[in-house]
């Protein structure tokens, strides 16, 4: 084949599939198609041998003439595809080297401290106050004033923890609530606090018991406060704390400091009472009870409050408490109350929920 105008049809069959091949796959399979060994070209170059000897040359000049402009074509349509592929590459393997790159792993907050601040913030919503106290505390801020009597089994050295030298009278606080006094008798009425803080009892270490744990207490203290506003209030801590649907129910206990006193459960926010009497759902977080224990609450005690110097005819209030850490134990389905006090960073990343 060394007719010019067939040769200049192959040559614009082959720029033609080149200039419409848009990725190098496409690009390939048209060189194979115009630039193998058995495209038309090469089948014409091997054609020459059998031409006439005169004609050999001239033909010869024309299809190697007519191989340059395919191989030119297909070389630029290389390059142009190269170019375009590179830069594709370039952006899905970008790197933004602008950006901070830290090696080392970043803090936070342990999960109990997490969640002091997440409780504490929905009473400051409401607009009460946050009030603290000393760890080492007075006997008589601890217990005296908050009427229990001199024979409580709660004194005893078996429950409450006392430093030397004990005649003294100073002791590690077993609960937040001297907190209570110390803002009764140093601010002006009315008063609505809420008391995060560290206590302390002679309890074994194990998976329940801590000698060191954590409560949030509250106390409010006004004109015509009783076991309604108390309620409400912690239906709107529990809701909070573990969901809108969250119902809460009070129960007939006794606490010193506080007549009439109420234990507050939880609805169980796993099971939602469908374990209770059914063996095939049994559920771990509330032992198939439906309920869960959470806290303590009741209006203040008259004695409380005068002790503090207050008019009780006027003057009334409400308090609670509740353990901290069995409310992240609860929230995250963990199992021993050492892992919180064990420093394990590994346990604290997993309630990242908790922790902010």
């Amino acid at each position: 084949m060394s007719d010019k105008t067939e040769l200049g049809r192959l040559v614009a069959e082959a720029q033609a599939s080149f200039e419409t091949a848009s990725t190098m796959d496409e690009l390939r399979a048209a060189k194979v198609a115009h630039v193998g060994d058995n495209s038309p070209i090469a089948l014409a170059n091997r054609g020459i041998a059998d031409l006439p000897k005169e004609d050999r040359k001239e033909a010869g000049q024309a299809i190697g003439a007519a191989r340059g402009a395919i191989s030119a074509a297909l070389a630029q349509r290389e390059a142009a595809l190269e170019v375009v592929e590179m830069e594709a590459r370039l952006i899905a393997e970008s790197v933004d080297v602008t950006l901070p790159v830290s090696m080392r792993p970043q803090g936070g907050l342990h999960p109990v401290t997490g969640l002091f601040y997440e409780m504490c913030d929905v009473f400051v919503a409401m607009g009460w106050e946050i009030a603290e106290g000393p760890e080492a505390e007075a006997e008589w801020m601890n217990f005296d004033a908050l009427n229990f009597t001199p024979d409580h089994p709660s004194r005893f050295m078996s429950d409450t923890l006392f430093l030397d030298p004990p005649q003294n009278h100073k002791i590690l606080r077993t609960h937040t609530s001297p907190v209570q006094m110390r803002t009764l008798l140093t601010r002006d009425l009315p008063v609505y606090i809420v008391v995060p803080g560290k206590t302390y009892r002679a309890d074994e270490y194990d998976a329940t018991h801590l000698p060191v744990f954590h409560q949030l207490e509250g106390l409010a203290v006004d004109k015509g406060l009783g076991m309604a506003e108390l309620k409400g209030t912690l239906d709107h801590l529990a809701k909070s704390m573990f969901g809108s649907d969250t119902k809460t129910r009070l129960r007939p206990h006794y606490f010193p400091f506080t007549e009439p006193s109420a234990e507050i459960d939880l609805a169980c926010f796993k099971c939602h009472g469908e374990s209770v009497g059914n063996p095939d759902r049994a559920c771990r977080t509330c032992r198939s009870e439906g309920w869960i224990e959470w806290g303590g609450c009741g209006v203040v005690n008259p004695r409380v409050l005068a002790a503090a110097g207050i008019d009780t005819d006027v003057y009334s209030g409400f308090a609670f408490g509740m353990g901290v850490d069995r409310t992240v134990m609860f929230r995250n389905g963990a199992s021993d109350l050492r892992d919180f006090a064990e420093g394990d960073v590994r346990f604290s990343r997993q309630l990242v929920g908790v922790a902010r």
